[in-house]
């Protein structure tokens, strides 16, 4: 028996698992919150701007403080190998020393909305993007930061050399900054400047977003090592968190992993890079050597949170309560839940709409009904983009908090059409990151294939089947698409009535 670790440095924190080689079971834990960092703007700048710049900016050194009191206590005692996942989109640029030219621009920044857009425009459009890295520019990536810091602050990006993420940043520091840089195909597939469908950069669109070519990290495999530390402890290449969090929880193709978040998004793994001429489709890489195509919605649980707070109901498990006392399909009241436009489809300038009402149908139980049943519909017809695109999908994942409320089992199963595992909560990210740094200890080793990762105990986890479910929960869809394609024809590519 061996023991490696797995680490992930989200946005807000650091945990670290430590676990044994052959099953992947959990011996010990650490965690520990990032620091405040005081990464803000220039010298002049009002408070609101300071502020501004502080939800956006970050001094990497933080990243290592808090991994350094997640580790603290002898937790890594005994480890062999260490794997790193982190927040992907985020941005380090360094001089030609190596230095920070600026703090880091994390994933969540969206001043770069207008950087991309003009991305867009530049390359001649966004079938052109999708062609070339399989996906079209959002605020979030690194190659949108790189136009908004050369528009915004151009002295910065004309010292920037070499271009690193969170991940590659960790990686770096952790094997003493050698003069090597590396990555990973699933961080480097968020960049905007490197495809998943060839395995390669694109430094054209480098220089395109920055106005001169940058030095870009290394792209490793799935098992390869990026190195060892000066202690000689084992470093896997690591990957985004993201790719992590799906090799922790085991899928494989046909699996479809949803997330409940704020927002959404549907993930599946797939034996080959798609290209979506629409955007909607982002190809991204995984940490096993296939691919994650991941559709996105900008509504999920927030329109969940906004019915509670319409309803008066005092939280998600008060409206999921409520919601249980109607019936599928609401009484024929239908939620579109639009609240903050939308990207699946594209339709980001429009509102939510409730629709359906009738005297015997306005009742508080059937409007949290419909909340739920419009915010799963979304997804499933998010998770159609994939299907459509050849994507096989035999179960369906769901994770988030929201995916422990009764009212979005109920109904999950029957609307998407398959079976659902909603899995125990853990820090898949983390440990995903450790079956890495074993499968990479283990190629090392001689006593694993490199194209075969370690076969981990699956995630412990309430299995839902669709059952007689099926029929009702095609029929909330049916209902749900055709108020739908009423209020936003050719949303989808159906033809205005």
């Amino acid at each position: 028996m061996g023991i490696v670790a797995g680490l992930d440095s989200s946005a807000a924190f650091t945990r670290i698992v430590v676990c044994d080689t052959d099953t992947g079971a959990v011996l010990r834990q650490g965690y520990a919150p990032h620091p405040p960092t005081s990464a803000a703007g220039e010298p002049g700048e009002d408070a609101h701007q300071a502020g501004e710049a502080n939800k956006y900016e970050v001094d990497p050194q933080s990243w290592l403080l808090s991994l350094g009191e997640a580790a603290s206590g002898g937790l890594l005692e005994g480890v062999q190998a260490i794997g790193v996942s982190a927040q992907q989109h985020g941005l380090v640029p360094l001089d030609r020393q190596g230095n920070l030219v600026r703090p880091a621009l994390i994933g969540n920044d969206r001043r770069a909305q207008v950087a991309a857009a003009d991305l867009i425009d530049s390359l001649g459009g966004r079938s052109a993007w999708a062609e070339a890295v399989g996906s079209v520019p959002q605020a979030a990536q690194p190659v949108s930061k790189l136009r908004w810091l050369v528009r915004q602050e151009p002295e910065a990006a004309a010292k920037i050399a070499a271009l690193l993420q969170p991940h590659d940043w960790l990686v770096w520091q952790l094997l003493g900054r050698p003069a090597r840089r590396i990555t990973d195909r699933g961080a480097a597939s968020g960049t905007g400047y490197w495809s998943a469908a060839t395995g390669a950069y694109r430094p054209d669109l480098v220089e395109l977003a920055l106005g001169h070519a940058a030095a870009l990290p290394e792209v490793l495999g799935p098992s390869d090592s990026a190195g060892t530390t000066p202690e000689g402890l084992l470093i896997s290449a690591g990957t985004g968190e993201t790719m992590a969090a799906a090799f922790g929880l085991g899928v494989s193709v046909g699996d479809v992993v949803v997330s409940l978040g704020a927002s959404g998004s549907v993930m599946a793994v797939h034996h080959e890079a798609l290209s979506d001429p629409s955007g909607m489709i982002t190809s991204f890489a995984d940490a096993t050597g296939m691919h994650l195509p991941v559709v996105h919605t900008l509504n999920a649980v927030r329109a969940l949170r906004g019915t509670a707070e319409l309803l008066g109901a005092e939280d998600l498990e008060a409206l999921s309560a409520l919601a249980l006392t109607s019936t599928p399909g609401a009484s024929g009241v239908v939620l579109l839940p639009y609240l903050e436009g939308e990207r699946t489809p594209q339709l980001p300038h429009t509102a939510g709409s409730l629709s359906g009402l009738r005297r015997e149908s306005m009742k508080r139980e059937h409007v949290a009904r419909a909340a739920f049943e419009g915010m799963l519909c979304s997804l499933a017809d998010a998770m159609d983009v994939l299907r459509d695109r050849g994507v096989e999908v035999r179960r369906v994942f769901l994770l988030g908090a929201a995916a422990e409320l009764p009212a979005v089992q109920a109904a999950a199963p029957g609307i998407f059409g398959a079976q659902v595992v909603v899995p125990q909560p853990a820090d898949y990210a983390a440990v995903g990151a450790a079956r890495q740094a074993a499968w990479a200890l283990g190629v090392s080793e001689g006593t694993l294939d490199p194209q075969t990762p370690p076969a981990w105990q699956g995630a412990a986890a309430r299995v839902l089947e669709p059952g007689d479910d099926l029929a009702v929960g095609q029929a909330v869809r049916q209902q749900y698409a055709a108020t739908r394609d009423q209020i936003h024809p050719g949303a989808f590519g159906t033809p205005p009535s």
